[in-house]
């Protein structure tokens, strides 16, 4: 008999697989604990159905993404650091302070697990900083960081 499975069944495949399986297996497992449907003529077109409007919204998130990283290569977020004597730096700037510096000055939002530093900036300057926005997309921002 086969299958589309609701969810992912562990040795017997992934969310929206079509699958064969025995009759028994079927009655008596994947369709009581609503783990799958029959692949009917029904189903497989809901299925088909759900998988064009995936791929519509991937692929809008995806232009999202990529204009959003177009307008982060173009901005120069500007953060503070404490200084002391002779230009001496005390601690770094993180990825939280650099979220609250473009919300301030663009109004737009980032999470800061997506802001990826190489090393902590514990100086002052320009520095690159990479923003993943979606796993195809990774937009580069300056940061200008000056002394306080």
């Amino acid at each position: 008999m086969k299958v589309i499975l609701l969810q992912d069944v562990k040795s017997l495949g992934k969310k929206g697989d079509i699958v064969e399986v025995s009759e028994g297996y079927a009655r008596n497992m994947i369709l009581p604990k609503k783990l799958g449907v029959e692949a009917n003529n029904k189903n497989l077109n809901d299925l088909k159905l759900q998988n064009q409007h995936a791929d519509k919204v991937a692929q809008e998130n995806l232009e999202a993404a990529q204009k959003m990283a177009e307008q982060i290569s173009q901005w120069l977020v500007e953060t503070k650091i404490k200084t002391g004597e002779g230009g001496r730096t005390f601690g770094s700037v993180s990825s939280k302070e650099i979220c609250a510096a473009v919300k301030e000055q663009y109004g737009e939002t980032i999470d800061k697990k997506k802001i990826h530093l190489e090393d902590a900036i514990r100086s002052q300057g320009t520095f690159e900083v990479k923003v993943k926005l979606h796993p195809q997309v990774t937009a580069v921002m300056r940061v200008h960081v000056s002394g306080e």
